[in-house]
């Protein structure tokens, strides 16, 4: 799949990452940036760590940023909008997140979040799909993030909530999407296969799935990559390094797997991968960072970048140059599939 010239719509010396659209029109880098950690994901971020993050950015020709209420209770949005404020609102696309509105808490304010965010429980988040409760939720992230707004949202993570999720939680993004306060709509989660679903029974123009088409989870390949790319809906690939296993050169078996304890068999399964990289010279994040670009429903593919220097090695991983030898040995020794390969993908 090739992307068509980068746009030159902000304010930085380089130019834009390449980009690929969506069927609304809006373009995102093949790179974007997740700001979970701008809400102090499992430790604390400085406002000034996150403004120079997104200044790198910016630098580095990323215009696609991703943030929810759910990252820090908030403070990831309001981060994320006040250091946009710095850089061309215009030329970036911004995403966020409904389903979990933001509740007062004050008999709780006294300890810190228990849901891996260092901040203050001054809130707690409650799961609504209701129409009224997209509209809040969508309302209070513009004014946390400053703008008038959202390119995209998604609806977070309604595993248990399909029912609402799946009619007015959905409608009530169309709603939006018609009135011009939303661009593109569609649903984030940490699985395919609701997704998929998603896809299939409803109107959403793109999809997040995080962790689920990475070098050792290709589950995604198994329905949801062909629906959305046979509806024209455009998949954001997230979680790529499967919250820590593929994040380093040299796998480390302590590294978390999907936050959790990494089993045997995928550190054994990673430590192979990672050796096939270092025979043609290339290092495992890299690979990671551009395998799922290999599919032509892939939109994006978005990483946590904390810091300046997150981002500036992020953008190196993306750059970096893999031959196609890499792909070729990864697939006919069954280690990864790649859909350059696999006769029922294509790549236009």
């Amino acid at each position: 799949m090739t992307s068509k010239p980068p746009s030159r719509d902000h304010t930085s010396t380089k130019q834009t990452l390449p980009t690929r659209a969506l069927r609304t029109g809006h373009r995102l880098t093949e790179l974007g940036l997740g700001a979970a950690q701008f809400g102090n994901l499992f430790t604390e971020t400085t406002d000034d760590e996150a403004r120079h993050a997104v200044e790198a950015a910016a630098e580095e020709g990323i215009r696609y940023f991703d943030t929810a209420p759910h990252y820090g209770l908030g403070l990831s949005e309001r981060r994320l909008g006040d250091a946009l404020h710095g850089t061309a609102r215009q030329g970036a696309v911004i995403s966020s997140k409904a389903g979990r509105l933001l509740v007062d808490s004050p008999q709780t304010a006294h300890r810190l979040d228990d849901d891996g965010f260092v901040v203050p429980a001054a809130k707690r988040r409650v799961w609504d799909f209701s129409r009224d409760g997209v509209l809040r939720s969508v309302e209070e992230s513009l004014a946390r993030l400053g703008t008038d707004r959202l390119d995209i949202a998604y609806l977070h993570d309604p595993d248990d909530h399909w029912g609402p999720a799946s009619s007015s939680g959905i409608a009530a993004l169309a709603e939006l999407r018609d009135q011009g306060v939303v661009g593109a709509i569609g649903v984030g989660m940490n699985q395919a296969a609701m997704p998929a679903e998603f896809v299939r029974r409803t109107d959403v123009d793109v999809v997040m799935v995080a962790g689920r088409f990475t070098l050792l989870d290709q589950s995604a390949l198994d329905d949801l990559l062909p629906v959305a790319g046979a509806r024209g809906v455009g998949v954001v690939a997230a979680a790529v390094y499967n919250s820590g296993l593929l994040s380093s050169a040299a796998v480390d078996g302590s590294a978390p797997y999907d936050y959790g304890v990494a089993p045997r068999a995928f550190v054994e399964r990673a430590a192979r991968i990672a050796a096939v990289c270092e025979r043609h010279g290339v290092e495992l994040p890299a690979a990671a960072v551009q395998y799922p670009l290999r599919h032509p429903a892939v939109v994006s593919v978005v990483t946590g970048m904390r810091t300046r220097e997150h981002v500036r090695s992020n953008v190196a991983r993306y750059r970096a140059v893999i031959p196609e030898a890499l792909w070729e040995e990864l697939h006919v020794t069954g280690l990864v599939p790649d859909p350059v390969r696999t006769s029922r993908f294509s790549r236009t």
